[in-house]
């Protein structure tokens, strides 16, 4: 099966830059009530202080490990911030507040560190759940899952390493295949597009050897099954072009999901401990090139893309491509993604304008799924800039409003 091509129009050399104002905060906080939009400044104005946060999700550890009761203080501020519910049942006024901005929602099952084959199995079962209410709501575009999740940690390492596995480490590894098949191929059955969330490099090569087997097997008809790409790697955008030519080869629709990353500051400090070159690039230059190259080669190559990025630049530049090509706004091959809680300024101008727009909202009980909040917190204050331009947004709303 070839791939189609998209037919672009004609488009004249000299062309109107894109008008597409991605700092409208009228826009992005339209539906949040001046005492929303209170309390949100001062969630911003504390996980922008080091200190704060620090203790904030030092406290939270310590909540979970001695088991203290403080699950209200942690559901009124970050919990209600960053996760839509507790349960599937619970994020529908999310869903319905994201809808009636032309946002799609995509239910999200945040609950980590699980090890036993049981627990696996509940995860499985819970994610099948987020993909049957994606199939049967227009609201909710895309599903998606981390195979850690549902996967042990041990597993995925040796077999990206290529490490020779006991029998023992057989029979998971076929466990791990066959839940992954579950997932997919209920998701085939609805006809529901999914996303396979990328991880560590130490496992992410078998994530990938997942991925590549779900794509060949369940995208022939149209591009489903999605893999994620860390740009922050400096071999991503190369790996990519090398998936796509062999998804061309053996005939099945590629699609992938374009991240910048989540784990910069781990991969560089095993890197360092262990003695090996750092698979992070060397500066953010080359990350931001090499992320838009890569929205480029998508658009170029028919690929289904989303743009899943808190950097207004790529996201614009997604926009402007689209524009060169004589393509619609809400070409069916083109999205853009945020996370629940962050980036409103991109995710509401982006839908105004007619785009497809979704935000990732991760749901499940509040214990478990703190460590996903922890790591929420940590990975923000990571990213340069990022709660500062979150607060810097949020004070322009509260001056345009005089409050």
């Amino acid at each position: 099966m070839a791939t189609p091509t998209l037919k672009a129009k004609k488009v004249k050399k000299e062309k109107e830059p894109l008008d597409l104002d991605l700092q409208n905060t009228e826009v992005a906080f339209a539906d949040k009530s001046n005492s929303e939009l209170r309390r949100r400044y001062w969630l911003f104005k504390m996980l922008n202080s080091e200190t704060l946060n620090s203790f904030g999700t030092t406290m939270a550890e310590l909540s979970l490990r001695w088991h203290l009761p403080i699950k209200w203080a942690i559901k009124a501020t970050i919990f209600n911030h960053f996760c839509g519910g507790e349960t599937i049942e619970e994020c529908e006024s999310t869903v319905e507040t994201l809808a009636k901005s032309k946002i799609g929602a995509i239910l999200d099952y945040s609950v980590e560190g699980r090890y036993e084959e049981e627990d696996f199995g509940r995860t499985k079962d819970e994610i099948i759940r987020t993909i049957k209410r994606a199939a049967d709501d227009d609201r909710v575009p895309f599903a998606v899952f981390k195979v850690t999740g549902i996967a042990p940690l041990g597993t995925l390492e040796k077999v990206s390493s290529e490490t020779e596995l006991t029998d023992k480490g057989k029979w998971k590894w076929e466990r791990i295949q066959s839940r992954i098949d579950d997932i997919c191929k209920y998701a085939h059955s609805v006809n529901q597009q999914l996303f396979i969330d990328a991880e560590e490099t130490w496992i992410q090569n078998a994530i990938d050897q997942l991925v590549t087997e779900m794509m060949e097997k369940y995208n022939r008809e149209r591009p489903l099954v999605f893999n994620t790409f860390q740009l922050y790697r400096h071999d991503r955008l190369e790996f990519l072009k090398k998936s796509h030519q062999i998804a061309r080869e053996k005939g099945y629709f590629y699609a992938a999901k374009l991240v910048r990353g989540a784990y910069m500051e781990k991969e560089r400090e095993r890197a360092a401990e262990m003695g090996y070159e750092s698979p992070i690039q060397p500066d953010k230059a080359a990350t931001d090139r090499d992320y838009d190259l890569a929205l480029k080669y998508c658009l170029d190559n028919d690929i289904a893309v989303v743009c899943a990025s808190h950097n207004e630049e790529s996201n614009h530049y997604l926009a402007q491509l689209l524009s060169e090509k004589g393509l619609p706004n809400n070409h069916h091959n083109a999205f853009f993604s945020q996370l629940y809680g962050m980036s409103d300024n991109l995710s509401y101008n982006l839908a105004r304008a007619g785009y497809n727009v979704s935000k990732y909202v991760p749901y499940g009980p509040i214990k478990d799924t703190i460590p996903y909040l922890i790591r929420r917190a940590e990975e923000n204050t990571s990213v340069k800039g990022q709660m500062s331009r979150e607060l810097e947004l949020i004070t322009k709303e509260l001056k345009r409003r005089k409050l």
